[in-house]
């Protein structure tokens, strides 16, 4: 039984999303690109995902708009990735899980990681919120650090 990655009969934008980000390693191929892993070989050892699914991953992200292909060797040819403003606009998406699973599920020792306002050092809440200065952000104000 082969899983379907398209949703026949939903007439919904969050069906539509799914069909281009949902699948298994997309939006943390995305959160990975974002926090500066754009080379093949760092994001398949950061993620430990198979080659195979990786490329496939990317291939769909670039089709979509979501990421840009940049060459940075040539022999042999090697690429970085880069998101475009449709692949930036998924911060808030981002977020939101993150939020939900540092409410919901992080460990004992604290959120593994924490997003901050590069401007002041905030922490950034789910609703993309600085609790220091309260200033509502956008994805290139802030930055993933370690957390506790």
């Amino acid at each position: 039984d082969v899983l379907r990655h398209d949703y026949p009969g939903q007439i919904c934008s969050i069906a539509k999303a799914l069909e281009v980000v949902g699948e298994r390693w997309t939006l943390l191929i995305v959160r990975d690109v974002m926090n500066g892993r754009r080379r093949f070989d760092e994001l398949q050892k950061g993620l430990g995902v198979a080659r195979n699914v990786l490329s496939a991953r990317l291939q769909r992200l670039v089709e979509e708009d979501i990421l840009e292909r940049r060459p940075y060797h040539e022999s042999p040819e090697r690429y970085e990735y880069f998101l475009t403003e449709k692949g930036l606009d998924l911060w808030p998406v981002l977020m939101a899980y993150l939020g939900w699973g540092d409410k919901y599920l992080e460990p004992d020792s604290g959120p593994p990681r924490l997003i901050v306002h590069k401007e002041c050092g905030g922490q950034i809440d789910d609703r993309r919120i600085c609790q220091k200065c309260g200033k509502a952000l956008e994805v290139r104000e802030a930055e993933s650090v370690p957390g506790p």
